[in-house]
């Protein structure tokens, strides 16, 4: 597996909560969470930055427990609304029901990392009133092909063209543009996936790409049926090859990248390594 640092699961948010706030404690119904939640937080108590995660195509957010036990255990609050079910929504309305969630509170994988992607960029028709510090996607796809993107596009084909201010890391896979079978679609096409995420990218930013992984070995191993449905619609690292590998690397970017970050905030210090 190769690492480069060149950059294009989940959205930071610049909140702080306690460790062991109880979401759903002491609560009115009328001040319920507008999408279930999944809530990962450290055990020891404390005040910990909030990763706000959104699931990929068709995906549940407890198929990804063990990239988010990784990165809790590290110091961080990991929140992943499930947005819909099986069927995606219109990209719009999906990228609606996020801002949604996200100014409720008061960081995605595959399809999720083009919402978070869009959010960041304000193109959600509900008005963002929360402020992101950081920017991360996993595997991030933008539509099924260069002339078929989701609504609202993102993509123009232009280098730097994002109007993205905040630090951006996006996670690739090698194998995501490849099919399970020779003429079935690619999970992850090229010219609506990572390389092209990054490249429209302004400063600072970076790129990892998992060469040896496929889209969806970010999961958990144990995922049921539909799990299995969904992972197997997408070229992988094959038969007998441990995934565990695929899932530490990804949170062990998460946690690398963001507490550079926050360690660069305590410290006042504003600049970051510049795209090549």
């Amino acid at each position: 597996m190769e690492t480069r640092l060149l950059f294009p699961l989940v959205m930071l948010l610049g909140i702080l909560l306690e460790s062991n706030l109880v979401f759903f404690r002491h609560r009115s119904s009328s001040c319920s969470p507008l999408k279930p939640l999944l809530i990962l937080r450290p055990e020891e108590q404390g005040t910990y930055p909030v990763i706000l995660f959104h699931h990929g195509t068709a995906c549940q957010n407890s198929w990804y427990t063990d990239v988010f036990s990784f990165i809790s255990s590290h110091g961080f609050i990991v929140v992943a609304p499930q947005l819909y079910d099986l069927i995606p929504p219109s990209g719009q309305d999906e990228l609606d029901r996020a801002a949604k969630v996200a100014n409720w509170l008061p960081s995605g994988h595959s399809r999720g990392g083009y919402i978070a992607f869009a959010l960041a960029l304000g193109l959600a028709d509900v008005s963002l009133e929360v402020n992101f510090s950081a920017l991360i996607g996993v595997d991030p796809v933008a539509g099924t092909s260069k002339n078929d993107q989701l609504e609202p596009k993102i993509l123009d084909h232009e280098s730097c063209s994002f109007n993205i201010s905040i630090p951006v890391a996006i996670i690739g896979t090698g194998l995501g543009n490849k099919p399970v079978l020779p003429l079935m679609p690619t999970c992850a096409p090229d010219g609506v996936s990572h390389t092209e995420m990054f490249n429209e990218c302004r400063p600072p930013c970076s790129h990892f790409v998992t060469t040896d992984y496929g889209h969806m070995d970010v999961l958990d191993d144990d995922i049921g049926l539909d799990g299995w449905v969904a992972r197997a619609a997408c070229k992988g690292s094959g038969s007998g090859v441990s995934r565990d590998p695929m899932r530490k690397t990804v949170g062990g970017i998460f946690v690398a990248f963001l507490e550079a970050i926050f360690q660069r905030q305590l410290h006042g210090i504003q600049q970051y390594s510049a795209k090549p």
